[in-house]
């Protein structure tokens, strides 16, 4: 094993640079995965652009798979060898939150949260304590199980929003997140719309979810304006709140899923009150989130989601086709749907 690792680290608002870093050491009770693959999220995005804090020198990512390398002392119910996948999201089970069964909102998380204040998962080995890294099923493919931590976010929040057979729901943004919500919607029986500006990305949007989900029975659509009557709205773009509350039907659910830092709206609360209108935040996922999107991801047709798989050297190239670039300003067009960033090829190979 080498000594150093090569890792996209986010320098300030608008830079990452590859830089070398030591290979870290497992403790008693971690693991030192070697990486993969890791997903690049509009987290990662957003940090680079400044719509997101993140701490300056850190290793960018959180999205990953790969292959136990070392065990620490005390780790037990792993070996060396195994195909894992990493739960990026903390929690202490000793704090308030986690004794009070909450461990989603454990107040413990502060430095501890991969790629957005402790180093991540753009890299080619990461450190982790053993209750975060699970078993790969056997028959899951590495691109398939970088979408499971997006995944439980999507589970989660369709949970939050408490969508039932039937229900027809908007769901605002066809971004990685926005599509795979569509997917599990589909998928649970619900009458999907799929609100989308941007041109390519609805066009590739729709030809994804046909792909993974087996059905036309859904609808794409560019144009917000004619979309309304919807008995739940979701909105993963953090921005269209004001939007999402228009066309909610009275007694419906909003869901604010996308965050973005600094993002506003100005509701009104009569409205609100008398409609019967909730708006509702699903918060971190849980424990169990993650768990039930590993159990799901093979039965979703995960891998129709990764249009690109690029070298982790190419980050550069890979920020590109989501538009925008590491000096922080945007390209003119997506022209990608998930981008996954290969640290192992030889590892990765059998995805």
């Amino acid at each position: 094993m080498n000594l150093t690792m090569t890792g996209v680290v986010f320098e300030r608002p608008g830079t990452a640079n590859l830089t070398q870093r030591p290979v870290p050491v497992p403790g008693e009770d971690e693991i030192l995965v070697r990486i993969a693959v890791t997903g690049i999220c509009g987290t990662d995005r957003a940090i680079i652009l400044g719509e997101f804090p993140g701490l300056p020198g850190i290793i960018l990512g959180h999205e990953a798979v790969g292959q136990v390398a070392v065990l620490g002392a005390a780790v037990t119910g792993h070996a060396v060898g195994d195909r894992v996948v990493v739960n990026p999201t903390s929690y202490c089970l000793e704090c308030v939150a986690c004794r009070r069964g909450r461990p989603a909102h454990c107040s413990e998380k502060g430095g501890r949260e991969l790629g957005v204040d402790c180093d991540g998962t753009m890299t080619e080995y990461l450190v982790v304590h053993q209750r975060y890294v699970h078993r790969m099923p056997d028959d899951l493919g590495f691109r398939a199980a970088a979408l499971v931590e997006p995944l439980a976010c999507v589970l989660n929040n369709v949970r939050c929003a408490g969508v039932r057979l039937g229900d027809r729901v908007v769901v605002l943004g066809a971004g990685p997140i926005g599509t795979l919500c569509a997917r599990v919607l589909i998928a649970g029986g619900a009458r999907v719309v799929l609100v989308e500006r941007d041109r390519a990305r609805a066009r590739l949007a729709r030809e994804i979810i046909v792909l993974a989900a087996g059905t036309e029975d859904f609808v794409v659509t560019r144009d917000l304006d004619g979309v309304d009557g919807a008995d739940v709205v979701i909105d993963t773009t953090g921005v269209l709140a004001e939007q999402a509350l228009d066309r909610v039907e009275d007694g419906g659910t909003v869901v604010v899923m996308g965050e973005r830092q600094g993002a506003r709206a100005s509701l009104g609360l009569r409205s609100i009150a008398t409609r019967g209108v909730s708006i509702r935040g699903a918060g971190p996922y849980a424990p169990a989130d993650f768990a039930e999107a590993l159990r799901l991801a093979g039965t979703l047709n995960l891998d129709a989601l990764v249009t690109h798989v690029v070298p982790l050297h190419r980050y550069a190239a890979a920020f590109d086709l989501l538009c925008m670039d590491t000096a922080g300003s945007t390209s003119r067009s997506y022209r990608a749907m998930k981008v996954l960033l290969c640290s192992d090829p030889e590892l990765a190979g059998g995805s």
